[in-house]
């Protein structure tokens, strides 16, 4: 059976090992449904069906072998589609390679023992279609690098601009502090802003110390000792309320709350949760962490009430870079994070074994639930 016409039809065959393979690259694939796992696979097996079926010169297979075929006319190819929605959902390079590879291996696997003599034909079919999965990944990784480009300046374009203003109040401190007949309270007042804006920086620099481990493939550091959860979430709160002095916080803890815990990124965790539920909550109505301990696991709930996040943003609240407007235009509360808030608590929520999860509406306000697993004793 030629090549092309093996892709066309056994086409659903392909995709479901497609997907399947795709389903194995962790944690980018996780809860991702079918549909998004084979994304444009099927686009791209009929790209390349027709262009295996195509005649070419010598100069077209040079241009080819190079990564360097010119684009479909007038639209972008959907290898290229394909690398810039990896990119968006968090796929690494090596992943999105690696569903080229498996690709390969998959077509050849399936189409060979239906080859009844080996042929200079089919070496040629071979060669061609070598060619045109080398050309499909090259536009990935292109679109893919783009991609992760932009991703990049964008993110020293929101640190710059997130820092700005703390620098700008410490800078105002400072001059203020070099000018003779400042009453008790002026220093007072001065002081605490300069703390203030030392916080939000701090926060900023932790997040991206985190955002930075997470980005070398591997898990969120964490050291594991006894630690009291109800101390590490006090502690927190003071750190919440220290960063947004106009807003409420209440904690409530029951049950045993000791176990082995990195108590300083739970700490971090914590006060993330609570600096943005502080940042979106209605001014007028308080924050509430719950901490409640059981046998197999400690549980804590952040809650706040204001403007319910909407189902589609749900989950891309998580992803860096993601900050959700709030709820009035004229909001003066200052924005602590790069965006990267809720990305770093889920983190470390899976760094302790757990896992992060949250729930919006506009009755029950917006509830993070954080729960950490105790280490099972080993037998």
């Amino acid at each position: 059976m030629k090549l092309h016409l093996f892709l066309t039809t056994h086409m659903e065959e392909i995709l479901t090992e497609w997907a399947a393979f795709a389903q194995t690259q962790q944690p980018a694939a996780l809860g991702m449904t079918k549909l998004a796992l084979n994304d444009h696979a099927r686009a791209m097996l009929q790209a390349i069906a027709l262009d295996v079926e195509t005649s070419q010169n010598a100069d077209q297979q040079y241009q080819k072998s190079r990564g360097m075929a010119p684009p479909p006319a007038g639209r972008e190819s959907a290898a290229s589609i394909h690398g810039g929605l990896r990119q968006a959902s968090d796929f690494s390079l090596l992943q999105l390679s690696a569903e080229f590879r498996a690709l390969r291996a998959t077509v050849l696997r399936l189409w060979l023992p239906r080859v009844s003599t080996m042929s200079a034909s089919t070496a040629y079919e071979m060669v061609r279609f070598n060619e045109a999965i080398d050309q499909a990944l090259a536009e990935s990784v292109v679109t893919y690098s783009a991609h992760a480009d932009h991703t990049r300046e964008l993110f020293l374009a929101v640190l710059g601009h997130d820092l700005r203003s703390p620098l700008s109040t410490m800078a105002l401190a400072g001059e203020a502090l070099v000018r003779d007949g400042l009453t008790p309270r002026q220093l007072a007042d001065t002081g605490a802003r300069v703390r203030r804006s030392a916080r939000l920086m701090k926060s900023m620099v932790d997040d991206l110390l985190g955002y930075t481990s997470t980005q070398f493939g591997t898990r969120m550091p964490v050291t594991l000792k006894q630690a009291d959860v109800a101390q590490v979430c006090a502690s927190a709160l003071e750190d919440a309320g220290a960063t947004y002095p106009q807003s409420r916080f209440q904690i409530r803890t029951t049950g045993d709350l000791v176990g082995s815990f990195d108590s300083v990124r739970l700490h971090q965790l914590f006060a993330n949760l609570l600096i943005n539920a502080a940042q979106y909550g209605a001014p007028e109505r308080p924050v509430l962490l719950e901490a409640q301990g059981a046998a197999d696991a400690v549980t804590v709930q952040v809650t706040n009430f204001g403007q319910a996040i909407p189902a589609d943003s749900l989950a891309a609240i998580f992803k860096p870079l993601v900050q959700l407007p709030a709820e009035g235009e004229d909001d003066s509360r200052p924005r602590t994070s790069l965006g990267l808030g809720l990305f770093i608590a889920r983190e470390i929520a899976e760094a302790h074994g757990g896992h992060l999860a949250v729930q919006s509406d506009a009755v029950d306000g917006t509830v993070f639930t954080v729960r950490l697993p105790r280490p099972q004793p080993v037998h």
